[in-house]
């Protein structure tokens, strides 16, 4: 079965990562520490594989029109798995499903969106931004002793803070459908 296409696709971005000059030396630095992954999925990198995969998902509230462009369960876990940003699912009233809010912090202030409510461009973004995030964090997590201490702590926090997030909007989902 062939799989399915969406528009984050991980290979072109390596591509347009090599030719970005800002961008080139993280892609070969990269491609140096795993010469036998940077050619495989987003699913078969080591940042993937050994820590993002760790977060279940849960079905959330997505643009209408974006619902068949994106890997909606891989954005999620992108986004727990993030360092840079923190998300909160949120149910409102009269919905089945909750909104999956993004907070970024930019200086002292919190951004906050709702992923129902971003455009495509905004949508694809985001995973570039996680994956170069992740891609960055590997990089350091291998080269530096003290960095993958501090980088460890910070994913075992995480996994657990999702794991928690997930867990509570499951349990609503069925105290909700229970209640109906």
């Amino acid at each position: 079965m062939e799989k399915q296409r969406f528009l984050f696709n991980f290979q072109m971005f390596i591509s347009e990562l090599k030719e970005n000059p800002d961008k080139k030396e993280m892609i070969e630095k990269y491609a140096n520490l795993f010469p036998e992954r940077v050619d495989k999925e987003l699913e078969e990198q080591p940042w993937y594989e050994g820590y993002a995969k760790q977060f279940q998902t849960i079905e959330y509230k997505v643009p209408e029109e974006l619902k068949n462009d994106f890997d909606w369960p891989l954005l999620l876990q992108l986004l727990c798995a993030s360092f840079s940003s923190d998300f909160e699912l949120i149910f409102m009233e009269e919905q089945k499903l909750p909104e999956l809010s993004i907070y970024v912090r930019q200086g002292d202030q919190v951004v906050v969106k709702q992923v129902s409510e971003l455009w495509g461009f905004q949508v694809l973004r985001l995973y570039e931004i996680y994956t170069e995030e992740q891609m960055n964090l590997q990089i350091l997590f291998d080269e530096d002793k003290n960095e993958r201490d501090a980088i460890q702590l910070q994913r075992k926090t995480r996994i657990l803070k999702g794991k928690k997030q997930i867990n509570e909007a499951e349990a609503t989902i069925k105290i909700n459908s229970f209640l109906e």
